[in-house]
C-alpha cells in the first residue's frame, strides 16, 4: 500500500491522468447538490474548478522539477527560482472572483449564493490538495463536503424553523393593513423590532414591502406562524428571510 501510495506521488503521465480525473470526479460529486437546487454554479463548473486548480499544482511542480532537471543549468546562471505553493495561492485567491459573482442581494435585501461562493473555493482547495498528491487529506475533505452538502440542509432546517428569532418579509395592500398584522403577532407575545417599510408596486396600485425581526415567546413553528399571517386581510405575500 505504501509503495502504491509513493508511486501515485510521483509525477508522470498516469499520475497526472489519475489526479486531474480525482478531480474532475470529485468537483462533480460537490457541485451535483448545487445543479438539483439550481443554483448558479453547479455541476460542471464545480468540475472545472476542482480541474483548474489541479492544473496549477502540476503546472507547478513541473516546473520545478524542470528547474532542478533539464533547466537548473540555465536557472543556476540567471537566478531563477521556482516557489510550488506560488500559483497555487493564486488559484485559490482567484476563486474568489468566480465566487463573488454567484453572491446576489435580492430585491428584498436577501442574500444569496454564499453556499455556492464557498462550495467553489472550497473545491478549488480540494483540487489544490489532489494536483498536489495529498491523496488522504483530499478524500477526508471531500467526505466532509458532501457531508455539509447533502446531510446537514435538513438538520439546519429543522433546528431554525423554531428557533425564538426570525426575519419576515411582507407586502401588505396599504399601511392600514400592517395595523392588523403587527396585531395579531403582538397579540401572541411577539416583540418586533428592526422595522423597515418600502413601497413597492406600481402608482396607481401601490403596494408596501415590510420586512422586520421578531423574537416569539416560545418555539413555535415558523412556517405555522407564517401561515397565520398569510390568511390574514391584505396580505399579498410573506415570507421568511
Amino acid at each position: 500500500m505504501a509503495s502504491v501510495l509513493s508511486y501515485l506521488r510521483e509525477l508522470n503521465i498516469i499520475t497526472m491522468m489519475l489526479r486531474i480525473l480525482l478531480a474532475v470526479l470529485c468537483g462533480g460529486l460537490i457541485g451535483l447538490e448545487r445543479e438539483r437546487k439550481n443554483r448558479p454554479a453547479g455541476f460542471r463548473t464545480y468540475m472545472l474548478t476542482a480541474l483548474g486548480a489541479t492544473l496549477t499544482v502540476l503546472l507547478s511542480l513541473q516546473l520545478d522539477q524542470m528547474l532542478h532537471g533539464p533547466w537548473r543549468a540555465l536557472a543556476e546562471s540567471i537566478g531563477a527560482t521556482q516557489d510550488v505553493s506560488r500559483f497555487g495561492a493564486e488559484a485559490a485567491k482567484g476563486i474568489g472572483f468566480l465566487g463573488a459573482g454567484t453572491i446576489i442581494i435580492t430585491a428584498r435585501q436577501q442574500v444569496k449564493g454564499l453556499t455556492t461562493a464557498a462550495g467553489l473555493w472550497a473545491s478549488a482547495c480540494l483540487g489544490l490538495a489532489i494536483g498536489a498528491g495529498f491523496y488522504a487529506c483530499a478524500f477526508i475533505s471531500m467526505l466532509f463536503m458532501i457531508a455539509c452538502m447533502y446531510a446537514l440542509p435538513p438538520l439546519e432546517r429543522r433546528m431554525t424553523r423554531r428557533a425564538h428569532h426570525m426575519n419576515i418579509s411582507l407586502e401588505i395592500e396599504s399601511m392600514e393593513k400592517l395595523g392588523t398584522v403587527v396585531g395579531h403577532l403582538r397579540a401572541q407575545g411577539v416583540r418586533i423590532f428592526d422595522f423597515e417599510v418600502n413601497r413597492s408596486g406600481s402608482a396607481a396600485l401601490p403596494n408596501f414591502l415590510c420586512q422586520f425581526s421578531a423574537v416569539l415567546p416560545d418555539r413555535r413553528d415558523h412556517p405555522e406562524l407564517l401561515a397565520e399571517l398569510s390568511a390574514l386581510d391584505g396580505v399579498i405575500l410573506i415570507e421568511e428571510i
